[in-house]
């Protein structure tokens, strides 16, 4: 029988205790259990994005005229984001509610401009590495674009020979990841902006995931090639607020190299009786809390209070990266921020997860080949020694040896 809305109300503790039951079944975030999904920073972090949230819980994103404070916080986001990555005196930005969004509308922005440069153009394309998120398969879905995807190179990362080859007189846009989310390589951005540039087409650049922390890890040593607005022909950057900003979720920003290119962003409407409409974003109510708490965080932590976590996140991936060498398990390619994916041909991924998932941990996998994927986060650092513990007491189990079976399905976010 379908439930249906309660006759009467119920009571505010009797609600508490009901979620309160409902989430025991939950994965285990705090305690470093989850491989994704999860960015922590601390307690403190936590609760300033909390705490700016719910001062602006009610109000709406949407109407900047009434709610200008949100407007400030938004424009001063923007103007922070673009300062980490080389944004110019003519670079622009908006936030959006999430990686999805943001890269939705980087390609509406790149369509709109083909389409208008070259109006013979049948079905535009979006030329990038097999390792970009599906985000952009989506985005191609609902706007009419054709995704194409070339081969990686033997490091995992975008191979430009392979996409010069696919460029056609239909490609829009090229993508490159900094980093992409499968193995946590950065993709050569400026190889791959050279041939956007070459061909007139706008470029892309998935920071997601490397947008807000990239710029700390480079300064603490990571070799990572440039890979912003820094790089010439960039047109557009995505870069996730809730994600490595430590922020509260659904927040997200996108960035553009000027103002023209901005300007495709947006979507205007007067032709109904309340007159105008116009958003930058895809959505119109915009959660007001979203946008307090990124602006909360972001002058809460600061430059130091970034650096000082992303320093240990590092530390982190190397410590795990190291224990899981010395258990015969390397690392899939060279990955230098926050994810990366480790396995053997001599085992069964598989069955590896499998035995992780019956001591409590929740597996990520990536495929071709097979192994097992972290995104990693301050929950983990504590957790490491009892990870890898695990590691090696799953695999005395024969089953891991090669030939049982390949890894299970990659879980996706933005």
């Amino acid at each position: 029988m379908a439930l249906t809305l309660p006759e009467q109300g119920t009571s505010w503790p009797e609600l508490q205790r009901r979620l309160e039951e409902a989430g025991r079944g939950d994965a285990d975030w705090r305690n470093g259990r989850v491989p994704m999904f999860i960015h922590y920073a601390g307690e403190d972090v936590l609760e300033v994005a909390k705490k700016a949230y719910l001062m602006y819980f009610s109000e709406n994103g949407l109407g900047p005229r009434a709610f200008a404070s949100l407007a400030t916080f938004e424009r001063e986001v923007v103007e922070m984001g673009l300062s980490l990555l080389h944004g110019g005196a003519e670079s622009r930005g908006a936030m959006t509610t999430g990686g999805t969004e943001s890269i939705f509308l980087a390609v509406k922005c790149a369509r709109d401009r083909a389409l208008a440069r070259r109006p013979g153009m049948a079905r535009p394309e979006i030329l990038m590495p097999r390792s970009a998120h599906p985000a952009f398969d989506k985005a191609a879905h609902f706007l009419g674009l054709v995704p194409v995807r070339t081969p990686l190179a033997a490091d995992f990362r975008a191979d430009p020979a392979a996409m010069r080859a696919a460029f056609t007189p239909d490609t829009a846009m090229v993508v490159g990841s900094a980093p992409a989310f499968p193995h946590g390589v950065v993709d050569p951005i400026p190889e791959i902006a050279a041939l956007a540039r070459e061909h007139g087409c706008w470029m892309h650049v998935d920071a997601c995931v490397g947008g807000y922390f990239a710029p700390f890890a480079r300064e603490l040593g990571a070799d990572i090639p440039d890979f912003d607005f820094a790089v010439e022909g960039v047109t557009s950057i995505s870069a996730d607020l809730h994600k490595y900003g430590y922020t509260a979720k659904g927040a997200s920003t996108l960035f553009f190299a000027d103002p023209e290119a901005f300007a495709l962003m947006g979507y205007y409407f007067d032709d109904w009786p309340r007159g105008q409409y116009f958003t930058h974003t895809l959505v119109g109510t915009r959660a007001g809390g979203a946008i307090a708490a990124a602006w909360a965080v972001m002058n809460y932590l600061g430059h130091a209070g970034y650096l000082r976590v992303t320093e240990r996140v590092l530390a982190t991936r190397r410590a795990m990266q190291q224990g899981l060498d010395a258990l015969g398990l390397p690392t899939l390619g060279r990955p230098e921020l926050s994810i990366f994916a480790f396995g053997s041909p001599a085992r069964d991924m598989g069955a590896i997860g499998r035995g992780l998932g019956a001591r409590g941990w929740t597996v990520g996998y990536v495929k071709n080949p097979d192994g097992i994927h972290h995104m990693l986060n301050l929950t983990h650092e504590p957790v490491v020694g009892q990870y890898l513990g695990d590691v090696a007491a799953v695999l005395e189990d024969p089953a891991t040896l090669a030939g049982g079976g390949g890894a299970g399905e990659v879980v996706a976010q933005y």
